[in-house]
């Protein structure tokens, strides 16, 4: 099992996600930015990591909100969802194919990979977590 973690981050609004690049695991959808925990870290530690690699940006890592079992053919994830904001810098996608604000009424429109997916089932159940706010 491949331990994930991944940022619900918010602007008004709205939520940034991302799309994965050509040549990856559910190429040309769409997650919550994150990545995989390496051996040693915490979940905020690995998002901290990942969103510095990934988008070029430091962020405050918050609340776990939700987390996942999912099984991909190719292998089974436990993925968990924290609240997060950016706390310096602007998002720019240096491993994505692209970003985007979305808002949580739209997110039926947007081909989110499907543990993202059963995220958001979770976030519809409890939309109060969707405004969380991240004080550190």
């Amino acid at each position: 099992m491949i331990e994930v973690v991944a940022a619900l981050v918010r602007d008004g609004e709205r939520f940034l996600v991302c799309q994965r690049p050509e040549g990856k695991m559910c190429a040309g959808r769409w997650e919550f930015a994150g990545g995989k925990v390496e051996a040693g870290e915490t979940g905020p530690e690995a998002l901290r990591r990942e969103w510095r690699e990934e988008l070029d940006v430091e962020i405050a890592v918050g609340a776990q909100l939700a987390e996942v079992l999912y099984d991909y053919p190719e292998r089974r994830v436990h993925l968990t969802l924290y609240a997060a904001r950016i706390a310096s810098g602007a998002p720019r996608a240096l491993e994505h194919s692209a970003l985007r604000w979305v808002a949580a009424e739209d997110f039926d429109r947007v081909s989110f990979c499907p543990a993202d997916a059963e995220l958001i089932v979770q976030l519809r159940r409890r939309p109060e977590l969707l405004y969380t706010e991240v004080s550190v």
